[in-house]
């Protein structure tokens, strides 16, 4: 899964005001009536004043951190399923139901990936632990139970960021006039 999306603004969307080092940000990513998807920050102080022009797909807070250089813009301009389970997955960002079942279902693709590693349970067994196999870094994912229904919300909430699925073609049944005999 991957989008090419704008990196984080340096300024809120809502009051136009410059992000400052710390600040909390809410990230949006909403799909517009274009089918497009475009990310939003705003200052989580005025986050209630944000009206998004589209279906939010998921939202996050963190704290702002300057970005002191650009490396390679174009890398910094993809999301990608691993960049997106950063973000979610942060211990500052905050939990919610779409958040939690979006982690929980990219840390199982990525494990497939063998981009995280599992390590278990914590203590009291409510959630996953995992590894990043590159940064050692150790990530906790709520344990829930992977149900059908918890799949069909997962790809409610994916169609609004990667579009519907094409619909498969039916396969038209073979009949006598349809069958061509070989010499």
């Amino acid at each position: 899964m991957e989008m090419n999306l704008q990196p984080l603004a340096t300024t809120c969307f809502v009051t136009g005001q410059p992000f400052v080092e710390g600040a909390a940000v809410a990230s949006y990513l909403v799909r517009s009536a274009s089918l497009e998807i475009v990310r939003y920050d705003v200052l989580a102080a005025h986050a209630g004043e944000f009206t998004p022009a589209g279906f939010v797909a998921c939202s996050w807070v963190r704290p702002y951190k300057l970005r002191l250089s650009e490396g390679n813009a174009d890398r910094a301009l993809k999301l990608n399923a691993e960049n997106l389970f950063f973000a979610l997955a942060d211990p500052t960002t905050e939990p919610t139901a779409e958040n939690t079942r979006l982690v929980q279902f990219l840390a199982l693709m990525l494990e497939r990936k063998k981009i995280l590693r599992p390590k278990g349970r914590n203590a009291d067994g409510e959630r996953n632990i995992f590894e990043h196999a590159k940064t050692k870094q150790l990530f906790e994912v709520s344990a829930g139970e992977l149900t059908p229904e918890f799949f069909v919300q997962v790809q409610a909430q994916l169609s609004v960021l990667v579009g519907e699925p094409k619909p498969k073609a039916v396969a038209q049944p073979v009949t006598e006039t349809s069958v061509v005999a070989q010499p």
